[in-house]
């Protein structure tokens, strides 16, 4: 029974722990040919501030070939332009037992600024073999690990990244 209750206890604390999954593939695009390929980050590897030096962290298939890299994403926020400005008017009212009222209001001032906070990056990637092709990127990473980015081939063949 002490066993049963053991492994009951250890199920239950398993399906409370939060799941570490893989980052889903995102997407690469030759943008001369339209040919589209997948390009994988490992997890936790589009964060701020992770050192540079170590294993590989992406790899791009496209074309038949693989390319393998390392991405880094720098610990700051790119600068927005400032904010337009932003008319709002506001008119109400009310009618009851009790009487009526009217009421309006203006405001002139920055529009809202959405809250995300994006960080650049880059992405060095290349192929193996006698001949290796490689490809130098940038990117644009959100805060959930999402973004965009834009690579050159050694070739100047530009592709663009959707992750």
């Amino acid at each position: 029974m002490k066993q049963f209750a053991a492994v009951a206890l250890a199920a239950l604390l398993a399906s409370c722990a939060p799941a570490f999954t893989a980052t889903p593939p995102g997407r690469v695009v030759n943008a001369a040919t339209g040919q589209e390929g997948t390009v994988t980050f490992a997890a936790g590897s589009l964060r701020p501030g992770l050192a540079v030096t170590g294993a590989n962290n992406v790899t791009l298939s496209i074309g038949g070939q693989t390319y393998t890299g390392r991405a880094t994403v720098l610990d700051g926020t790119l600068a927005t332009a400032p904010a337009p400005l932003a008319l709002s008017v506001a008119v109400g009212g009310t009618a009851g037992t009790g009487g009526t009222t009217f009421g309006w209001g203006a405001r002139l001032g920055p529009a809202p600024q959405p809250q995300g906070t994006l960080r650049a990056g880059s992405l060095i990637a290349r192929t193996a073999g006698p001949s290796p092709r490689t490809l130098t990127c940038t990117l644009t990473v959100d805060e959930r690990e999402r973004g965009f980015g834009e690579c050159r081939g050694e070739d100047g063949v530009r592709y663009v990244l959707q992750f």
